[in-house]
């Protein structure tokens, strides 16, 4: 079953607002997550270029705040999808 068809589904049977919201809300955590980790990215490579001798610790403290982001934004995407298929 197609999202379409779900979305449709749910218009049809009154839900369309919850429906757009999960939808929305899924979206959202994915740009929002998208948008952090490029910074985070950004940023260490600018910090390595200055300081080449800390690309060590750099690497970590960008790979453990990645992660945390990623977790915030899977959390968002499944809350999200929980609303747009359970609702």
């Amino acid at each position: 079953m197609s999202i379409l068809n779900i979305i449709l589904q749910a218009v049809a049977e009154g839900k369309g607002w919850a429906v757009m919201g999960g939808g929305i809300g899924a979206g959202l955590a994915a740009i929002g997550a998208g948008i952090g980790i490029g910074k985070i990215g950004g940023s260490a490579m600018e910090g390595v270029a200055r300081q080449p001798e800390a690309a060590g610790k750099i690497q970590t403290m960008m790979l453990i705040i990645a992660a945390l982001i990623e977790a915030v934004a899977l959390f968002g995407v499944v809350v999200g999808l929980l609303i747009l298929l359970l609702y």
